[in-house]
């Protein structure tokens, strides 16, 4: 294989087959929330707007991006606010969160928050970013109706930033969060994934972020990076961290603050200050989970490793009514894993990135 024929078929992953024919719903209950056979049921909606990204993140991107989805194949505007509008109104959803690839890529990202707002009133919108270029639109994106932002951010080592991320924008990111705060898009949060060459860092990183008045969160590295570069050998775990944080800070666990929250809390230095670890890898909560997902192209994924993707858009552009798309979305639910299995010997890492799901 060529040079040209290993990067294509590197980066050429993130769009698996949508599957034709519905889930059996026949066991299904007649409830017209998102249920699953496992009980649970999705409250949180996450949206992905797009594939593209201000940053090269290694554990996420390829150095090149992903490949572009075509224009047509997005959800526009008026359909991702389409289907928020059914989420909440029909599906139970309480809370809705914009991801990417990088939410801020999205032109239109305040019309698309202002749409939602007048659609479902009241309900919490939220997003997470990697705040390049936020200072410019923190204050619009407010009076657009979104209430909090999560900013992703591993280091702040200029340096280690550059290396990890592949871009030398550590400042951006840094007026971002300042711009998000003076805006009022709080409570802020950090989330910070586990990596071998900023875990010394950490303690700096949750003093800054104690300093700076944010929420800190640690997150497991997943097996979801484009390179498929993951190794769980090279995994740096949430007792690994524990242990580096101690050095410097006296750590109480205080549990988490309900069940399908994914971050255990610590007590820091006594509190009130907190910092959240997500062990999505080594503590699974993958049964309490009440997520669900929308891919920037309108299919809804259940699970975060599972391609078992169901098509939203194609329904909506033929015509189909609010009800006939909420049944799509319900049949694409009840067929949700139990679990992500990453730790069973026939795991296999899902054909799509983080970057071409949304977090």
């Amino acid at each position: 294989m060529t040079a040209a024929q290993h990067t294509r078929a590197r980066v050429d992953l993130g769009v698996p087959a949508v599957r034709d024919t519905l889930p059996s719903t026949t066991d299904r209950p007649d409830v017209p929330d998102l249920v699953d056979r496992f009980g649970r049921v999705a409250r949180d909606l996450r949206v992905s707007l797009t594939e593209k990204c201000s940053l090269r993140c290694t554990y996420c991107m390829p150095a090149e991006g992903l490949p572009p989805i075509p224009a047509r194949q997005l959800l526009t505007a008026d359909e991702v606010i389409r289907l928020v509008r059914v989420a909440v109104e029909r599906l139970g959803v309480r809370e809705v969160r914009f991801t990417g690839g990088e939410p801020l890529m999205r032109r239109d990202l305040e019309e698309i928050v202002a749409g939602c707002a007048a659609a479902v009133p009241g309900t919490p919108l939220s997003m997470t970013t990697n705040a390049v270029g936020l200072e410019h639109r923190a204050a619009g994106l407010a009076r657009a109706g979104l209430t909090r932002i999560n900013v992703s951010l591993d280091t702040v080592d200029r340096a280690h930033f550059a290396e990890l991320t592949r871009r030398d924008r550590l400042a951006s990111v840094l007026a971002g969060i300042r711009a998000a705060q003076a805006a009022g898009l709080t409570p802020l949060k950090i989330n910070a994934v586990l990596m071998a060459e900023t875990l010394d860092g950490a303690p700096d990183l949750l003093q800054w972020c104690l300093d700076a008045g944010c929420v800190l969160r640690f997150i497991e590295q997943m097996p979801l990076d484009a390179d498929h570069e993951w190794a769980r050998a090279n995994m740096v775990d949430a007792q690994t961290l524990l242990n580096v944080l101690g050095t410097r800070f006296e750590l109480r666990e205080a549990g988490r603050e309900d069940p399908s929250a994914p971050a255990e809390e610590w007590l820091v230095d006594g509190g009130p200050a907190t910092v959240g670890i997500i062990a999505s890898v080594t503590r699974s909560f993958c049964a309490d989970c009440d997520r669900t997902r929308l891919t920037a192209e309108g299919t809804v994924r259940s699970c975060l490793f599972s391609d078992r993707e169901i098509d939203l858009r194609d329904a909506l552009r033929g015509g189909a009514d609010d009800e006939t798309v909420a049944d799509r979305w319900r049949a694409a639910m009840w067929d949700k894993w139990a679990g992500h299995g990453i730790n069973a010997a026939g795991f296999v890492p899902p054909q799509r990135s983080m970057g071409a799901i949304g977090g």
